[in-house]
């Protein structure tokens, strides 16, 4: 069956190192849309830092963000589907990561190009540090994160080396149970792991789910292509579900298809391998 929604995660998988989108990956998009296929972004990414990238590809489908709890229209920032964060138990999440001396962002303003409020972050968090100053105008600083929240944000965001988060996952999980959803995106050869807790009816998969709905697309003619453990709930709804050969190799084993890395026009290959050579 040929595929007619493609799903691709954005940072690991669409874009390299260099964070750019190649030229034959950009070429290999570009047949697959002359074809009629709908390529949606689906990212862990805040709205407003994938919003450019959609712009640069000109694609028209609606940009999935916050792993599947925000999908806004990048034109009209209209909020086309939104799962938002319950307050009380955000406020236990914060609480926790406290405790867990982690470094907090919540990520809010869901109508509009979103807000990172936090209290600050630790010095020895470079790698959070540059991530900071590279989207400063969306930095909100507040005394106290609990005093601010009155309300229920988009999500709550943590930070920190692999191994510390790693053990601060399980004790989210073990604590906050199935009223939330944990998600990990894994950057190991530096040492960074971003963790993601949002509502418990949000995630990658779900979102994409419903993208196929709106436009009438069968399950098995949507194909999904990422690299980390927050892109497995679309990878596992897609008909065809491709992970880059740089992902861990947890992910590797799972018997999704394979594709070749970030570095090697992966998603190029995916695309030409299942869409270009059967639509």
């Amino acid at each position: 069956m040929p595929i007619k929604l493609l799903a691709l995660d954005i940072d690991g998988t669409l874009l390299n190192r260099k964070s750019k989108v190649t030229p034959r990956v950009r070429e290999a998009l570009d047949q697959a849309q002359a074809q009629g296929v709908l390529i949606a972004l689906v990212t862990g990414r805040r709205f407003s830092s994938a919003r450019p990238i959609v712009q640069e590809l000109e694609l028209s489908i609606p940009l999935v963000s916050h792993n599947g709890a925000l999908t806004k229209n990048i034109t009209t920032l209209e909020t086309i589907q939104y799962h938002p964060f319950e307050n009380a138990t955000a406020c236990e999440v914060i609480r926790l990561g406290r405790e867990y001396k982690a470094d907090i962002i919540c990520c809010d303003d869901p109508h509009g190009l979103g807000a990172m409020v936090m209290e600050g972050f630790s010095p020895e968090n470079r790698a959070l540090e540059m991530y900071l100053k590279k989207y400063w105008d969306s930095v909100v600083e507040v005394p106290d994160l609990l005093q601010y929240l009155q309300h229920d944000p988009i999500q709550i965001m943590f930070s920190g080396k692999c191994d510390h988060m790693d053990e601060f996952c399980q004790v989210l999980e073990t604590r906050i149970g199935e009223r939330a959803k944990v998600f990990q995106t894994r950057y190991r050869q530096v040492d960074l792991t971003i963790v993601d807790v949002l509502s418990p009816t949000a995630s990658k998969g779900e979102a994409v789910a419903e993208l196929a709905r709106t436009h009438n697309i069968e399950q098995a003619e949507v194909m999904a292509v990422g690299d980390n453990h927050n892109d497995l709930p679309m990878l596992r709804y897609a008909g065809v579900g491709v992970v880059m050969d740089n992902a861990e190799d947890e992910l590797k084993q799972l018997g999704f298809e394979l594709t070749t890395s970030n570095e090697e026009d992966g998603v190029a290959v995916a695309i030409e391998k299942f869409i270009l050579q059967n639509n």
